[in-house]
């Protein structure tokens, strides 16, 4: 299931998910399709619903059933000439993960990176974060404040938590994960290298764009065989495999459960591979009117164009 965030005319969030026949705006296909079905009565319609586990719950059918069974009821003839079916050229994308939680990065997490940056391998996990100022969706301007220079790219990986996991082992983490979504952990590295704590160079306005997807964990059997790329401007910049990780995605969720608690709609964006401007010998740094679109496999590309602030 590919879900997505969009904005509607009134300017709120609405939840869709990507079908064959266009973006689906569920809570309308819902009520034109099962007003009447108790399988959708009283069902909230937003993300955080989606995540539920299972079908039913003790007061009834969960959203993600719904939806669910919704999909597969959907063919040619129930979508034609539907006002709940969207042109996804046509819809302005919101943060895939909108009311995120809590926002987990992980650094120098991929070994050809932490080479091109002269930076040694890390025994464990360095962990930090971003807030939720920093969520941006696809096709958003990102505005680059003058404030700072060195503005860069990083396509990551994003891993969307579904259950409360405390102490939980390497074996069982990936049974935690709902989905998964592209991101680009955008950086001032003037900022982020100022003082010892990488926090100010992360967390500018707009730095953390998800999407354009969450895709479920269902359809990501391997999240260590990926392709991620990145192109900035339309040059190949960024390209490589989740596999060069040093730290697993299993691994991750596993080491920081031990220390805090992670809860449904936390993010973990999991590092970035070699091909990062700060890795080049020119360093010729993001500007305003650049375009810079980030893939992971499977997931979407997500598409930005910085901005003046």
């Amino acid at each position: 299931m590919r879900l997505l965030t969009f904005w509607d005319d009134d300017g709120e969030l609405r939840l869709g998910v990507s079908t064959e026949y266009g973006v689906v705006d569920v809570e309308d296909a819902l009520l034109d399709l099962y007003v009447d079905d108790d399988d959708a009565d009283g069902a909230d319609v937003d993300f955080e619903d989606m995540v539920a586990a299972g079908e039913y719950m003790a007061d009834g059918p969960t959203l993600h059933g719904s939806v669910t069974r919704l999909l597969a009821s959907l063919d040619a003839d129930a979508t034609d000439g539907a006002d709940w079916v969207l042109d996804p050229s046509e819809i302005a994308f919101g943060p895939a993960v909108a009311n995120a939680g809590k926002l987990i990065c992980v650094g120098l997490n991929y070994r050809k990176h932490a080479e091109e940056t002269g930076a040694p391998i890390p025994p464990s996990p360095i962990l930090f974060g971003k807030f939720s100022n920093t969520l941006a969706g696809h096709e958003d301007e990102v505005p680059l404040p003058t404030t700072a220079i060195e503005y860069d790219y990083e396509v990551e990986l994003g891993v969307v938590i579904g259950r409360t996991a405390r102490n939980v082992s390497v074996e069982d983490a990936l049974d935690y994960v709902f989905g998964y979504t592209t991101a680009n952990d955008l950086s001032a590295r003037d900022l982020q290298m100022r003082t010892s704590q990488w926090l100010l160079g992360k967390t500018l306005d707009g730095f953390l764009p998800l999407g354009p997807y969450v895709v479920t964990a269902d359809e990501v059997p391997d999240p260590q065989n990926l392709q991620l790329r990145t192109w900035l401007n339309g040059e190949l910049r960024q390209d490589s495999t989740t596999a060069d990780m040093i730290f697993s995605v299993a691994e991750i969720i596993s080491y920081a459960s031990q220390y805090f608690t992670l809860e449904p709609f936390d993010v973990i964006i999991t590092g970035t591979p070699e091909g990062v401007i700060m890795g080049t010998a020119e360093k010729t740094w993001l500007v305003p009117g650049d375009e810079v679109i980030v893939e992971v496999e499977g997931l979407g590309q997500l598409r930005n164009v910085m901005a003046s602030s």
